[in-house]
């Protein structure tokens, strides 16, 4: 199929309660190719009066959803998993015209994403309870799961297919109904799950998507509606903490998956060729736009030389290009993107830092910046302390196992780090030592559907995969059973 009969057909208006329809004044925006910088297609701009109307058919879903049988829900899911599997091709060349990775990230997503909705369609039917007597035998105590309701989801730009899946399949796995706010610069992979999630089976209201070009617009009236019993947010920490402070008022559950600082530790016994292929991988994924990216590379003074020319050389080799191109690295995601990756090195390199590789944007229509070595960075540089979300490696050194411990933690944020070395002893120890939610030991990749994705301190509070991911949907029933003697 060409890649124009893919753009056209998507569904390109609101998804409310089962239907298709237009914003409520008709107004529409457009979505770029960041390769090109090309308008692809314009898509229906939600206003307030389609939010209000999604968590209408939401609630009028809930209680007939909440309902049906979990292995009904599961199959939805196993179905929604094989349709997303057979459209691999279709999907991933949508979200590489929309976002920029390319198709080779781009299909590996498609089937993270598709995973999740095979892992939940398994843990729909393994939703547990407790019974069990008191300590005086006098009544028995009964332990429910039961759907926490409506909620919202709010998905970012970057993995604009695996972390929808990540938060509706989960949901539907639980019996929540849900109203989905897509990125404004790529609405269109959600518009094409929606589709899929329907010829799958599942009901009208279930699932309803607003794309907007405005959050606030959304966000504020379904957060103000006391209906909405969760948020499940996926993006910045500075947008996190206000969305933090907006379901205060009606007490709605939150899972927060924010910004990271990801530092990546190199000892003087790991093997240097994996700890350099790890590297790659932790830096490069998505063009570098990605939570999880390698953001600070800490590395032994013994073989920081050795790691800093082994990881240009292969830096240096990535090519930049279209995402529909093979074997290339893409453009950032827009203008804005790129223009703070250029802010960060040269605030690096204006400070003492040097340029091993890249440094300065690439070439063509698109948003492209070069993979980039930054070596003899500077503790002060700004680079250290804010997210590159770019192909920008910059490397530190450090001289024992404390210092490198204290260096990884000097951030406020606490999502994931890595940790290279052949001494298991010292892997435990480190890899208890960091203050983050997950580490990645001799490995670049810590993604998986079926582990608890998630962070802590400023990178957020909830878990997403895993079984911790569905219990994020579920509210917990204590009942007491008197007994009469």
């Amino acid at each position: 199929m060409s890649e124009r009969a893919i753009i056209d057909r998507v569904r390109k208006q609101l998804f409310i309660d089962g239907a298709w329809r237009p914003s409520a004044d008709g107004s529409v925006f457009g979505v770029a190719d960041p390769g090109t910088t090309a308008t692809l297609c314009e898509v229906a701009d939600g206003r307030a009066e389609d939010a209000k109307a999604a968590v209408e058919a939401a609630v009028e879903a809930r209680d007939a959803w909440a309902a049906t049988p979990p292995r009904q829900r599961g199959e939805i899911l196993r179905r929604a998993w094989q349709l997303m599997t057979d459209r691999t091709d279709e999907l991933a060349t949508l979200m590489t015209l929309e976002m920029g990775k390319s198709l080779t990230e781009s299909r590996a997503e498609v089937a993270y994403a598709a995973d999740y909705f095979r892992w939940f369609s398994e843990e729909a039917v393994r939703i547990d309870g407790d019974y069990s007597r008191t300590p005086d035998g006098s009544a028995r105590m009964i332990v429910t799961r039961q759907p926490v309701g409506p909620c919202l989801l709010i998905t970012p730009w970057n993995f604009p297919l695996a972390m929808g899946t990540r938060k509706i399949g989960p949901a539907v796995a639980a019996g929540c109904t849900m109203i989905v706010k897509p990125a404004q610069l790529t609405p269109l992979s959600m518009l094409m799950l929606a589709d899929l999630l329907t010829e799958a089976g599942l009901p009208g209201g279930v699932l309803n998507v607003v794309p907007s070009t405005s959050a606030t617009r959304i966000v504020n009236p379904v957060l103000a509606d006391p209906r909405i019993r969760k948020m499940s947010f996926t993006g910045s920490t500075e947008v996190g903490r206000k969305l933090v402070e907006q379901c205060a008022p009606n007490l709605q559950r939150m899972s927060m998956e924010l910004g990271g600082n990801a530092a990546f530790l190199v000892f003087e016994d790991a093997d240097l060729d994996a700890a350099v292929a790890g590297a790659v991988t932790a830096k490069m994924r998505n063009n570098g736009e990605s939570c999880v990216a390698a953001n600070r590379f800490l590395v032994h003074t013994s073989i920081a030389e050795e790691f800093t020319r082994k990881l240009t050389d292969r830096m240096a080799g990535l090519r930049t290009g279209h995402g529909t191109e093979p074997d290339v690295v893409g453009p950032l995601v827009n203008e804005g993107q790129r223009a703070t990756v250029s802010e960060l090195v040269e605030d690096a390199v204006g400070r003492g830092a040097r340029a091993t590789t890249g440094g300065e944007p690439g070439e063509g229509a698109g948003y492209f910046y070069r993979p980039t070595v930054l070596a003899d960075v500077p503790d002060d540089a700004r680079i250290l302390r804010e997210e590159v979300f770019g192909p920008v490696a910059p490397v530190t050194t450090f001289a024992d196992e404390d210092e490198a411990l204290a260096g990884a933690n000097d951030t406020e944020y606490g999502l994931v780090g890595y940790v290279f070395t052949r001494d298991l002893d010292r892997a435990v120890r480190v890899g208890e030592g960091l203050a983050t939610g997950m580490v990645g030991i001799n490995t670049g990749l810590v993604s998986n559907t079926s582990a608890p994705f998630g962070g802590i301190k400023a990178s957020g509070f909830g878990r997403e995969g895993g079984h911790e991911g569905i219990t994020e949907y579920l509210d917990t029933k204590y009942m007491s059973l008197a007994l009469r003697s």
